[in-house]
């Protein structure tokens, strides 16, 4: 016989690594990844049009913008209940009732008499809105094999991606019949996505032949003696500061006084950021599975913390846009790994309704308090700092990374 080629072991094994055999999803994951492309399309639906709707009452910008701000704060300020709603109730019933709620309010939102109607019934869409996502993030963590659990945050994500970019497109379309029909028809799609959770979701735990019975809950205190859960709230702080906040606000701030080009340029530069973000999650979740948590969450923040802070200091449009299109690669690439992580820490036995509460709140804070601090940074130092604090905040994330313990636990034979 002759001997394999030398060097052909090294390559199977780093071929393995980023072509693991992929195992079956189980079907209630499919079932969650159909509701979230539900439920981002439906957003994706009303989120081009309610600032517009808002000023059909004849009030300004300011107020226009504190409809969509007030969704937010009401987001953070009920993430605590839904939590102990999770640990008392169960993830199910809490995820179901929050679709409701955030339905019904949006199809009142298409009946506003008024600017304070409109705003009452935005606020609590904002209330069952934490509801259902704390909800849904506690059902995947316990649903998710372990040793896909990269793999199961990355196509969570994906669906969601897929679902924001078609619902503009068809909200577009749908305004054209009027402002008020994209909300009846963001009311119709959580319900069915309501539906499709209650009816096709398995009662059964995972595993488990037995009747499902309600999970013990995490302490919360037991989560954060664990290093991998402190770095993940401080990663998702970073994280909600830059890409939900700094990115949403400031980008646009940027693109009408740097390039005078205004909406177009801010829209070209979200297009690409979800094109990078898109491309990223095609296998970032399988790395995280194979290389580990660690790994792609110091890569990922290090890659969208340095094409942040660059963002700030492009002259043209072609850099400014591949600055864009990198830090959404750079969010692709720990994505899957920060929520793997934190599902590492909560594992199958248990909800995690609280601990995945906190964890939310920290990127909701992260997403109120950047686009303030980076609009007083640009106004009074420049965009180049306002960028750069945002990147940097990103690097300290990675340094923490650095510094934190692998969850990944390697497969058994």
């Amino acid at each position: 016989m002759t001997a394999p080629p030398r060097g052909s072991g090294a390559t199977a094994r780093i071929l393995a690594r980023l072509r693991p055999r992929r195992e079956k999803l189980p079907r209630d994951i499919k079932v969650m990844l159909a509701a979230a492309f539900l439920i981002a399309l439906g957003f994706g639906l009303v989120a081009p049009v309610l600032p517009q709707f808002a000023t059909t009452f004849g009030v300004g910008n300011t107020e226009a913008a504190v409809i969509v701000a007030i969704f937010a704060f009401m987001r953070l300020v009920f993430a605590p209940a839904g939590g102990t709603l999770i640990g008392r109730l169960g993830e199910r019933p809490v995820y179901v009732a929050g679709l409701l709620i955030v339905a019904a309010s949006t199809a009142a939102c298409a009946f506003a008499a008024d600017y304070w109607q409109l705003l009452l019934f935005r606020g609590l869409g904002g209330a069952g809105s934490v509801m259902f996502t704390v909800a849904s993030m506690a059902l995947v963590v316990r649903l998710a094999p372990p040793e896909s659990r990269g793999r199961v945050s990355g196509a969570y994500a994906s669906a969601f991606l897929i679902g924001n970019v078609c619902g503009p497109i068809v909200g577009g379309l749908l305004a054209g019949y009027g402002l008020r029909v994209p909300f009846l028809a963001y009311a119709a799609a959580l319900v069915v996505a309501a539906v499709v959770v209650q009816t096709q979701l398995s009662h059964e735990r995972r595993g488990s032949g037995e009747r499902q019975k309600q999970a013990p809950d995490m302490p919360f205190a037991e989560a954060l003696r664990v290093g991998a859960y402190r770095s993940a709230l401080f990663s998702s702080f970073a994280n909600g500061w830059a890409t939900f906040g700094v990115r949403m606000a400031t980008v646009p701030l940027l693109a009408a006084v740097a390039f005078g080009s205004g909406p177009e340029a801010a829209g070209l530069a979200l297009a690409v950021f979800a094109a990078g973000n898109a491309a990223a999650l095609t296998f970032s979740g399988r790395l995280a599975d194979s290389l580990g948590r660690r790994p792609m969450m110091v890569y990922g923040l290090v890659v969208a913390g340095l094409a942040t802070g660059g963002i700030g200091f492009t002259q043209d449009l072609p850099w400014f846009l591949a600055a864009s299109a990198l830090a959404g690669v750079g969010s692709g690439l720990f994505g899957p790994a920060q929520q793997a992580a934190v599902a590492d820490v909560v594992g199958n036995a248990r909800s995690g309704g609280k601990v995945l509460a906190v964890y939310q709140m920290t990127s909701d804070v992260g997403a109120i308090i950047g686009p303030v601090l980076a609009g007083v940074l640009a106004d009074r130092l420049g965009f180049g700092w306002a960028f750069g604090v945002t990147g940097g905040i990103m690097l300290v994330a990675a340094c923490a990374w650095l510094a934190t313990r692998e969850t990944l636990r390697p497969a058994t034979a």
